[in-house]
């Protein structure tokens, strides 16, 4: 039997898994990776290509770049190479009609939640800062919609204590890459009926912008160590400490909940016991930390460089 022919759209680092997933089992055959365009990066802006297009160059498969998924002549090329299926991980558009429809069994997407529940750009980090107890992987048949298709297959993971935005993402893209491989062969058989998704329970997962990472000491310790653990590596989790002659602002890489209390953002300690910081309820120990300008550091070695002193106060 002739290996299922198919297109992978996909930009993002978690789509990585998926890709060498499906090159690495003979009954696929990837005929042409579809990215977005390189983007300027760094101080000089120099053009650097997405992850994917990294991989796809590695493994010696076609990439295309469109401007745009519904540029006329790059849906004219995907015609050509007549895909069995495409697979979507991550791309970073939504596609129209005209592409969703053109292999003869569609197109999957694979989405790093349980849907419906956090459809959208950041289903990650919200299922972390939101406190959710587990999260999962979802295989979906995709239609219009954000993330609204029939849902093939879904597998469940636990959010462990220790986890963080890039650890779970890790996770997840090897989990959804697995679950990839076990699906395909079974729905183009004919042997998965697509589900509906329920229309209880869904929510959607915005885009992360710089300004989620900012605490709020307000908040309960738990929630703060929440989205600290949600936006590392990015946005982080940061805070300004009131000083003269402007505020300094200090990233939080890593944190745990601690059953003492004081004002919100109050300085409680700041010795050999730990550095820890008043909250709405209970208190964040700080375990590795940040300046501006400076390296990411134990709260050891920054004490020891940058003072800080009990009394001191976070701003809101």
């Amino acid at each position: 039997m002739a290996p299922l022919r198919i297109i992978f759209m996909g930009t993002a680092e978690l789509s990585c898994a998926s890709l060498e997933k499906l090159c690495g089992d003979q009954r696929f055959s990837v005929v042409a990776v579809v990215t977005q365009p390189d983007k300027p990066k760094g101080r000089e802006l120099r053009l650097a290509p997405s992850p994917v297009k990294v991989m796809a160059e590695k493994l010696k498969l076609p990439v295309l770049q469109p401007p745009t998924a519904r540029d006329e002549k790059f849906i004219g090329a995907l015609r050509e190479l007549k895909p069995d299926l495409m697979v979507v991980v991550a791309y970073g558009q939504i596609l129209p009609r005209r592409i969703l429809d053109l292999p003869p069994h569609g197109c999957l997407n694979v989405h790093t939640s349980l849907l419906p529940k956090y459809r959208g750009a950041a289903p990650i980090q919200w299922a972390i800062a939101n406190g959710d107890a587990e999260t999962g992987v979802t295989i979906m048949q995709m239609d219009a919609g954000l993330d609204t298709g029939p849902v093939l297959s879904a597998r469940r993971a636990p959010i462990l204590p220790a986890d963080d935005s890039r650890i779970l993402h890790d996770r997840l893209a090897q989990a959804g890459a697995e679950l990839l491989v076990e699906t395909i062969p079974d729905y183009v058989a004919g042997k998965i009926p697509p589900r509906p998704q329920p229309a209880e329970g869904s929510s959607y997962a915005a885009k992360i912008k710089k300004e989620d990472g900012r605490i709020d000491w307000s908040q309960p310790a738990v929630q703060i160590w929440n989205r600290v653990r949600a936006f590392t590596p990015w946005p982080g989790a940061f805070t300004f400490l009131k000083a003269e002659p402007k505020p300094q602002l200090l990233k939080i890489w890593k944190a745990e909940v601690v059953p003492k209390s004081g004002a919100a953002g109050i300085i409680l300690s700041a010795d050999k016991t730990g550095l820890v910081v008043g909250c709405g309820q209970d208190a964040l120990q700080i375990l590795e930390l940040q300046r501006e300008g400076g390296r990411r550091l134990t709260t050891e070695p920054f004490l020891a460089g940058f003072p800080l002193k009990a009394g001191g106060k976070f701003e809101q």
